[in-house]
């Protein structure tokens, strides 16, 4: 066991259970640590990084900026770390990840490639068990799924699979080892985040390149580039103040959305507006352009026509440009993709694009893949398909709570958790960003930062009450969650069949998950409910 200055509250065993040990598992093991208390972090993976650690695909990087995409609790941390490019590649990133794990010793609290499996609340003792995939049972006072939103690969649903002879790769559990491509036959099938930055990558090396879209998807230029030291030093002179800012936002970037509406200006002077947010590139700056982007469809339109323009000049042949042109959903229901020449790829002899929505897809085939029109041989298949987001990864480890309760029978008809940070009938467990928090829709450490210290400071409440378990009380689960779907209703985000609302898993009930409220508004509602002695959860010694 690790090792503690405090004895184990739970009778037999630790105060928290962590699974996960990537950004959000590392900091909830130094933050209890800090509290005196014993805890101890399962980790699938074979090393620390969580998402860092699996997706180590061809053009792997972060949408958020790297200045923006760390940890801001150690001020000497961000002072001593220096990023080398504006945008992190995965390598980088899991370096970084690494480095605080090495500078607050926190590996010796990490169990690796310990996959938990299963877990239950055992009223009796008041403690979850939680079992492994090797038959280790652990028992812990508290349970914190720090799982990730996007980490349980999604089944591809080809058929065929299984005869398809050559390589098979998952972006998402992609091998450590080098991947080489030289003259190969490629097929990728996929188009979103991870399909788009892996596409121009591979066809550098590859011979062809197949690209398989069912839904054409908006990418914006990331304009990544090597982050100069004076630029750097700038951030960090300010940094503090820099932090504060990004908590008060709303995506958890510093800066806000302009405040006048797309239709209120003349075209000339939005279309300036659209070329500066696009030539300066990243994630946030084309929605922020204007306040009502992401509510108004005629104002989404103006945008939406703006990067099917760029689309067009980039793309040389007219039919490939008008297949990757996205018409289905409105621009930003989907996490918009940053890219280092996706579109320009397909100009390069050699790459070329199967839309599945004109001929759908037959399956795979011992030497390719087959389409309702034809088949295409290749050497290996990326499989670019995605995730089961926010929910797959804390479904998968199966947690039963009162009375047994299986946490997808609660959730039979969509996620519902108290401020996505637990859920009624499962005690002493927490979910950082859950359904229901702003997690996907926001820059996600600093989601991630909020609530590893809120859920921390409010086991540390429950002990100083003696309290010994903390639970989630059904009817404040009710009202928020039907808070967060009304928030999504005013918006567009409901009209794009997208893993936020579950569409892309089959089977999956479609509701909207994240919270599009703000993670300033939300901050303000996590800061009123803990001021209030934590209203909304039930804390009692039994």
């Amino acid at each position: 066991m690790p090792s503690s200055p405090h004895p184990a509250t739970a009778p037999d065993g630790l105060d928290v259970l962590v699974v996960g040990a990537g950004f959000a598992g590392l900091y909830l093991l130094h933050r209890l640590r800090g509290l005196g208390l014993c805890a101890l972090a399962l980790e699938a993976g074979s090393g620390i990084g969580g998402t860092w650690h699996w997706n180590r695909y061809p053009g792997a990087r972060c949408d958020v900026e790297s200045m923006d995409y760390s940890y801001s609790f150690d001020p000497a941390l961000e002072q001593e770390w220096s990023w080398t490019r504006r945008y992190p590649g995965q390598a980088e990133i899991l370096a970084y990840i690494e480095h605080v794990a090495d500078r607050f010793d926190l590996r010796r609290d990490v169990r690796t490639a310990t996959r938990a499996a299963a877990a239950a609340w055992d009223g009796g003792d008041r403690v979850w068990r939680v079992r492994t995939d090797g038959g280790t049972t652990y028992a812990a006072r508290y349970l914190v799924m720090a799982t990730g939103c996007l980490s349980m690969p999604k089944a591809p649903g080809i058929e065929g699979l299984d005869r398809f002879q050559g390589r098979v790769l998952h972006t998402g559990r992609w091998p450590h080892g080098e991947v080489d491509f030289t003259g190969r036959r490629v097929a990728v099938v996929g188009t979103g985040s991870s399909g788009i930055q892996a596409v121009p990558v591979i066809a550098e090396q590859a011979a062809e390149v197949t690209v398989f879209q069912r839904t054409a998807n908006f990418s914006l230029p990331a304009n990544d580039r090597p982050l100069a030291p004076d630029e750097q030093e700038a951030v960090k002179r300010r940094y503090r103040e820099h932090r504060a800012q990004a908590r008060r936002s709303p995506t958890g970037i510093p800066g806000r959305k302009a405040d006048r509406s797309a239709l209120e200006v003349p075209e000339a002077e939005r279309t300036a507006t659209y070329w500066d947010a696009w030539e300066r590139g990243g994630l946030f700056g084309m929605l922020r352009s204007y306040n009502d982007l992401t509510t108004d469809a005629d104002a989404n339109a103006t945008a939406a026509d703006f990067i099917r323009e760029r689309i067009a000049e980039t793309v040389d042949d007219p039919a490939t440009a008008e297949a990757l042109a996205p018409r289905s959903h409105p621009f930003g229901t989907k996490r918009p993709c940053i890219d280092s020449g996706y579109y320009a790829a397909f100009n390069r002899d050699g790459v070329r694009l199967v839309d599945l929505r004109a001929e759908p897809l037959a399956g795979a085939t011992p030497d390719g893949v087959a389409t309702a029109r034809g088949a295409y041989p290749a050497d290996d298949l990326v499989l670019a398909t995605g995730y089961d987001a926010m929910t797959g990864a804390l479904t998968a480890v199966d947690p039963r709570g009162r009375g047994g309760l299986r946490l997808h029978e609660a959730w039979a008809e969509g996620p519902t958790a108290h401020l996505g940070l637990a859920v009624a009938g499962f005690p002493n467990m927490f979910t950082v960003t859950g359904p229901g928090s702003p997690s996907v829709l926001s820059n996600m450490v600093v989601s991630i930062e909020q609530h590893v210290e809120w859920i921390t400071d409010l086991i540390a409440s429950a002990r100083e009450r003696g309290a010994e378990v903390v639970e989630a009380d059904p009817e404040a689960q009710r009202r928020w969650s039907a808070h967060v779907q009304e928030v999504a209703g005013a918006t567009l985000f409901p009209r794009a069949d997208s893993w936020y609302m579950g569409a892309n898993v089959p089977g999956k009930p479609r509701v909207f998950m994240p919270y599009p409220g703000g993670v300033d508004v939300y901050r303000d509602v996590l800061e009123d409910v803990a001021a209030s002695g934590y209203e909304g959860f039930r804390l009692s010694r039994a």
